[in-house]
């Protein structure tokens, strides 16, 4: 019987939900362990996002130190956390992470509307373990970097932009997301600039990923996380817009983006208006043979009178005189007699 047994697509793999249960992860750590690239994840072939198959689930459970090992690699400390980790004072590791020597991992925007790093407390130990930074740990900093800092060098959000790029295209399955995910760096201003086809720049942004959810869409944390999301710095603009177009040209080759065929595209025939014809005049019935018959109730028509058989014409009565006519008329009369 074992053989007829039927295999759903949903025992080879599993939610991401249902995939942090398993492996005793919050929400928020999976993500993070996803990003890292910890975690490995699959497609669905049914469109419905992101999925973990029952293998990667197997090879992260059968590791060794499991499940406290993968919860330490995915562990995040802030400023004060990473300080005391590193043994330094808070000020002295924000240095650290202005110039870039240490790498934030996430960030988030308090109720203060201030953006707060938070870096990997693995990260963190192995920068202090290694014997090259023993100097940038315990002494003055040197000189050149504090120039920079006091420039007003802060590479956090660069350097954020950085690994999140990485993410980002670690998770595009073909040329057109990672397009995609190279315009989610860039303003809407210079993706228009490299990609002037309306319909080609439709299809992009389609593939271009929103920014990390921070607040309600339109809100003050909504718009710093936006901010902190688009590239600023000018050499870092440069070489996004030179990645894209070179990844452009392969999309391009590899699918061309969709536009309207030409039978929607191409104008209706306009509908003409109908000009009545004019009507025929009713035919009169020509008249029979039979002279009895046509009109039915009218007399033979015979030819015209002649002025003898026509009757005299009534000769008008004169008007009769006013009453004071007469009356005057006599008068005179009898006068002259």
């Amino acid at each position: 019987m074992a053989g007829n047994t039927i295999t759903k697509p949903s025992d080879l793999s599993c939610t991401p939900s249902r995939a942090a249960r398993e492996l005793g992860l919050k929400r928020g750590e999976f993500d993070l362990a996803v990003h890292l690239g910890r975690i490995r994840t699959a497609p669905d072939e049914g469109g419905g996002g992101r999925r973990v198959t029952r293998a990667e689930i197997d090879r992260l459970r059968s590791a060794d130190g499991f499940p406290e090992s993968l919860l330490e690699s995915v562990k995040t400390v802030g400023t004060t956390d990473g300080a005391a980790l590193m043994e330094v004072t808070s000020a002295r590791f924000t240095r650290f992470a202005r110039l870039g020597l240490v790498v934030p991992v996430r960030f988030y925007v308090n109720r203060y509307r201030a953006v707060v790093w938070l870096y990997l407390a693995e990260e963190l130990r192995q920068f202090a373990a290694d014997k090259n930074h023993t100097s940038l740990l315990n002494g003055r900093t040197p000189e050149g970097l504090r120039d920079q800092l006091q420039a007003g060098l802060d590479l956090r959000p660069r350097n954020w932009r950085g690994r999140h790029l990485g993410f980002l295209l670690r998770q595009a399955d073909g040329p057109w997301e990672r397009a995609g995910a190279l315009a989610a760096l860039l303003d809407p201003v210079q993706i228009a600039e490299i990609v002037q086809d309306p319909y080609e720049r439709a299809h992009l942004n389609r593939f271009r990923p929103d920014p990390p959810a921070h607040g309600a869409p339109g809100s003050p944390a909504a718009h710093i996380a936006e901010r902190i999301m688009t590239a600023e710095d000018p050499d870092e603009i440069s070489w996004l817009r030179a990645d894209l177009t070179q990844v452009l040209d392969e999309a391009r080759r590899h699918r061309p983006a969709p536009r309207p065929t030409a039978e929607l595209t191409a104008p209706r025939p306009t509908a003409q208006l109908a000009v009545p014809r004019p009507t025929a005049e009713p035919a009169v019935p020509r008249p029979t043979a039979d002279p009895a018959e046509w009109p039915p109730t009218a007399e033979p028509v015979g030819p015209p009178p002649t002025l003898s058989e026509r009757p005299p014409e009534p000769v008008p009565e004169p008007a009769p005189e006013p009453e004071r006519s007469r009356g005057m008329l006599g008068w005179l009369r009898r006068r002259n007699a």
